[in-house]
């Protein structure tokens, strides 16, 4: 008799519980997949099939870290410009395009208010061109661009003037700019599988690039995979320190 009770104790609390989930907005519904790691609020929405973001999402302003990574977005809304607390937003392996002009690019501008964000990872999507919003983002020091389609890096990258880690690795890159010499607290620029030539003389200048670097996570100059020219293809045989001494020979 009093396991049937109990049975049915348990059968109205589950009831309650579903009312209560029921009464929850789809914010909140979203909100309690957030955790706390290292005092930052983080929330991921990886491998969900999403094809568009929720709007209810912008209602999470708290958010700092933020993972869409690995679904189906092909458009980011201006909206997200809202989440000005984000300190890390992860892209990776969508295929973010601009449906404004139907040329495989971009973010929206309004990106550009993300002021605070330190970490961008837009790897693996279909990006020709460094989008535009991303050269005002001046707090960061991670930027993730590998497996894209870009085919050079603009001079405007010299505005991001904090990074550290630069990784634009299996891209179609023919030439580097004179800019990315300006960007002196890079210690780790992954170059690799790229249609590169030539580097520029002022390369020497990224002097906290302390080798030439094999294993991914090393810091220092990835540069392997590329079509390099003499002299440069034969002094990189020397190392990185032989690069910058014949650079600053020249």
């Amino acid at each position: 008799m009093g396991g049937i009770v109990c049975t049915e104790e348990m059968k109205e609390e589950k009831r309650r519980s579903e009312g209560r989930e029921d009464s929850l907005t789809s914010a909140d519904r979203i909100r309690r997949f957030t955790v706390k790691q290292f005092g930052y609020n983080v929330l991921s929405l990886a491998r969900r099939g999403l094809k568009e973001v929720p709007d209810e999402l912008w209602e999470l302003l708290e958010l700092d870290k933020l993972n869409l990574s690995l679904n189906s977005l092909t458009v980011l809304p201006s909206q997200l410009a809202l989440l000005s607390n984000l300190v890390v937003l992860n892209l990776w392996g969508n295929q973010v395009l601009s449906l404004a002009n139907n040329q495989l690019s971009s973010l929206p501008a309004s990106l550009s208010n993300l002021t605070q964000l330190r970490k961008l990872n837009l790897s693996h999507n279909l990006i020709t061109h460094i989008p535009g919003c991303v050269y005002n983002m001046k707090a960061l020091v991670f930027l993730h661009l590998a497996c894209n389609r870009l085919e050079n890096l603009a001079e405007n990258i010299q505005a991001l003037v904090e990074l550290r880690i630069l990784i634009v690795e299996g891209n179609s890159i023919h030439s580097l700019p004179k800019a990315l010499c300006c960007l002196t607290r890079l210690e780790l620029l992954n170059l690799d599988f790229n249609d590169i030539k030539d580097v520029p003389q002022e390369m020497h200048q990224l002097s906290r690039l302390e080798k030439l670097a094999c294993h991914p996570l090393d810091k220092g100059l990835h540069i392997v995979h590329n079509p390099l020219l003499k002299p440069v293809k034969e002094v990189l045989e020397g190392g990185l320190g032989a690069l910058f001494n014949y650079l600053r020979a020249g």
